[in-house]
């Protein structure tokens, strides 16, 4: 069986409140704490519940939830969605139905409900790593074993990893946001807002504190030592949006850290990465979120990404993908397989959309389900090419890839591109071309010095990481989400594109949580 950690999740129920003013509060615990934590094993299974909370809604698919919300959906989904859905990558189909025009067409506002979603899921999941690091102090593990204390210690720097981690999305999402820890008074206290520099310098602290205590190697769905390093990549890659200084050395020296660790290889089958076995490929991912259709079952997540992106009434056989239906929730916008060529004949093969019956531009409406191709990068198949699991009572087994080795190596070639030293421009390429030849099977795809341009790396991002929730962050890196420098069909709401402002590349801090926070405003908004 796969994924142990994640599936003592479901032993526990912690239940977040649905108000929206007590960020740093306990979570209400239907099992009293005290018994909860009376026990190395009750330490576990709330780690197991704060992995859980990126991929489950609560302890039930659609029922028995921890937040109220306006959609009903885990963080994953909503990540997706703010990821993806304004962007080249993404033609969402269920505009009005699921809340998604102001997303699709980046006209959003401080009401918006998956934004909203997304913000809150992201402080449930802090609230839940401070409640447990509270019980993580000296008076209360003092009564277990030596190995249950040392335990309990590897748990609280994966629970002070998670934090990071939810807060990095914060930082990207919001670029500000309430911060609340361990110590933060549990009643009575309204919670500091901090600016994108304080969230980067926190983000940027813990990570230095914990990355080389984490282990290289951990246990499927954990975090070890790659994960923080990754955590820290992303930062410093983006670190000139985030302060307005540049970090590239230091994106390049954690690209280097991973690279350098001898654990991590490219997988040879790229399709792999995107399986229902892909739990198995530790090779190249270095964290996933766990989809299982027996014990960490979700409608969002790995479920969103496959049946999502299998048409409900075009040509597409579902069982093709290992699915009982396709939903046709989104497709992709033209621009996306552009990046291939002539899909037809293209000999890459992360170049996988159904195209029959399908136009590739979306020139009707964005919702025109006959117009945009239909992803195929992820499926509930195994290995072995069979259905894992029955995707209409039960979803998918197909797990969130959210840390490649992928993404470390063109990372690394862009902070070289950007003026990081410590790797020349032939071994950037090297990096890159290893991925070319992957794609194509052969030396038949590899690029010269002069071709791996910033603009190339950024196009080769699209071509390997679609659908893995970098785009937007990429977009704006790149000073092209809302300007006119890149426009794609229906940027802004109209059918040639057209650029919007520049307060959109972020996301508003929702209007209920500036009712209860008045240390938090939206300037721009």
């Amino acid at each position: 069986m796969k994924k142990t950690i994640i599936s003592l999740a479901c032993g526990l129920a912690l239940l977040g409140t649905a108000c929206t003013d007590d960020l740093n509060q306990y979570p209400v615990i239907e099992t009293d704490a005290s018994e909860v934590y009376a026990t190395a094993d009750g330490y576990k299974m709330v780690l197991a519940k704060i992995y859980a909370s990126y991929a489950i809604v609560g302890q039930e698919k659609a029922g028995n939830v921890d937040l109220s919300s306006f959609n009903g959906q885990d963080l994953l989904r909503g990540y997706f969605n703010l990821q993806e859905a304004a962007t080249d990558e993404t033609a969402m189909r269920w505009l009005s139905g699921d809340n998604l025009s102001d997303l699709s067409y980046m006209s959003w506002s401080a009401s918006d409900p998956w934004v909203s979603d997304t913000y809150y899921r992201l402080y449930y999941n802090i609230a839940l790593c401070n409640e447990f690091l509270r019980y993580c102090d000296e008076s209360h593990i003092s009564g277990f074993t030596s190995t249950e204390q040392a335990d309990i210690a590897q748990y609280s720097l994966e629970a002070r990893f998670m934090r990071a981690l939810s807060y990095y999305l914060v930082l990207d999402l919001f670029r500000q946001g309430p911060y609340v820890d361990e110590n933060t008074p549990s009643t009575g206290f309204i919670p500091e807002a901090y600016t994108a520099s304080q969230l980067f310098s926190f983000i940027e602290s813990e990570i230095e504190a914990i990355a080389d205590q984490l282990p290289l190697d951990n246990e499927y769905g954990r975090a070890g030592r790659a994960a923080a390093w990754a955590v820290a990549m992303r930062l410093y890659l983006n670190a000139q949006v985030y302060t307005g200084q540049d970090k590239y050395a230091e994106c390049l020296t954690y690209c280097q850290k991973i690279i350098n660790s001898g654990k991590y290889s490219l997988e040879a089958d790229y399709q792999k990465l995107f399986n229902a076995d892909n739990y198995k490929r530790t090779n190249e991912i270095i964290l996933g979120f766990v989809t299982d259709a027996n014990t960490t079952t979700s409608w969002g997540a790995g479920t969103y990404l496959v049946c999502g992106s299998c048409g409900s009434d075009s040509s597409q056989d579902p069982a093709k993908y290992g699915l009982d239906a396709g939903w046709g929730s989104w497709r992709v916008r033209g621009e996306l397989p552009a990046l291939f060529g002539d899909v037809a004949t293209s000999q890459d093969c992360r170049c996988m959309f159904w195209t029959d019956g399908q136009a590739q531009y979306i020139d009707k409406t964005l919702d025109e389900a006959t117009q945009g191709y239909y992803s195929e990068k992820f499926t509930n198949l195994t290995d072995d090419g069979v259905a894992s699991s029955s995707s209409a009572s039960a979803g998918c087994d197909t797990d969130v890839p959210f840390f490649r080795l992928a993404e470390v190596y063109l990372s690394a070639a862009e902070a070289v591109m950007r003026g990081a030293s410590g790797m020349t421009k032939a071994e950037a390429l090297d990096l890159v071309n290893a991925l070319r030849e992957r794609a194509y099977g052969d030396q038949s795809g590899n690029i010269t010095v002069s071709e791996m341009t910033l603009q190339w790396i950024l196009d080769e991002r699209g071509r390997e990481m679609y659908h893995e929730m970098v785009r937007r962050t990429d977009l704006v890196r790149y000073d092209q989400f809302t300007t006119s420098s890149y426009l794609w069909q229906w940027k802004g709401g109209v059918v040639a594109g057209r650029a919007v402002e520049s307060k959109y590349n972020y996301y508003p801090i929702p209007s209920t949580e500036l009712t209860a926070n008045p240390n938090l405003v939206n300037k721009e908004y």
